[in-house]
């Protein structure tokens, strides 16, 4: 299973990822979680402690100038467009109770979406990651689709877009679908976060027609609570893990 998740910031994006990697792995999956959000906070949602802190493999410079034999922050000139990657799974993640993650950040500079070694490495990686690998993968993005090519979408098996009820939410969630129809990611599907009531649930399907709802998650304050904590959001939380099963449940049906 290879999912890519996605959605406006602060829609809980992470909360789902991080309960979709719980119930894979407590259900016997190998999990690698791929942090490729500039902004999130999935180590801590995943309960690695806060001392435990991964670089992001953009931000490697000697190891992008080895592997694509260029200056990192360069552009033009000759270096490798299929650096050696199979090997970083293993040296640049952490590990906790089933789940591997790896820190894959983004090109900071300006020109960042252009063919430069960095660049270069982090796509080359997130295709081996996505078509070599035999382990569950979750990629947790950014409001886009920015670390996926033509080459990579074929692979992802869902484009998970996290909504909740509103107007700015719901925009972008038109954009991404934009975005992934024109990488040729035809297979999308919705969830629905921070849900108060029926209401909330009809107001979603109305506005995002011709999309299929993989599940609804109801607003929780234990959640908001763990997100202020820095602690998983499925501790001591049966009910929103039972909610995760059930989207999980969908996706593999």
């Amino acid at each position: 299973m290879k999912l890519a998740v996605t959605g406006k910031g602060g829609v809980g994006k992470t909360t789902v990822v991080a309960g979709l990697a719980r119930v894979l792995a407590d259900r016997g999956r190998k999990v690698l979680v791929i942090d490729a959000d500039p902004a999130s906070n999935l180590a801590l949602a995943l309960g690695f402690p806060p001392e435990q802190r991964l670089t992001p493999i953009a931000e490697m410079k000697e190891l992008i100038e080895e592997r694509t034999e260029a200056k990192t922050g360069s552009m033009g000139g000759y270096f490798k467009l299929n650096p050696r990657v199979d090997d970083l799974p293993d040296k640049y993640s952490l590990e906790k109770d089933g789940i591997r993650l790896m820190v894959m950040g983004t090109v900071q500079k300006g020109g960042g979406g252009c063919v430069c070694p960095e660049n270069v490495m982090v796509r080359t990686l997130v295709a081996h990651l996505l078509v070599g690998r035999n382990e569950a993968v979750i990629l947790d993005m950014e409001a886009g689709v920015e670390h996926l090519g033509r080459a990579t979408a074929q692979a992802v098996n869902k484009l998970i877009v996290v909504v909740e009820p509103g107007q700015r939410s719901l925009e972008v969630a038109q954009k991404i679908r934009q975005l992934a129809g024109d990488i040729g990611l035809k297979s999308i599907g919705l969830i629905g976060n921070k849900i108060r009531s029926e209401g909330d649930r009809e107001f979603l399907r109305g506005k995002m027609p011709g999309l299929p709802f993989l599940g609804f998650i109801s607003y929780d304050p234990k959640v908001v609570e763990a997100d202020l904590a820095g602690t998983p959001p499925y501790e001591g939380n049966p009910a929103f893990l039972l909610s995760m099963g059930g989207i999980v449940d969908h996706l593999l049906s």
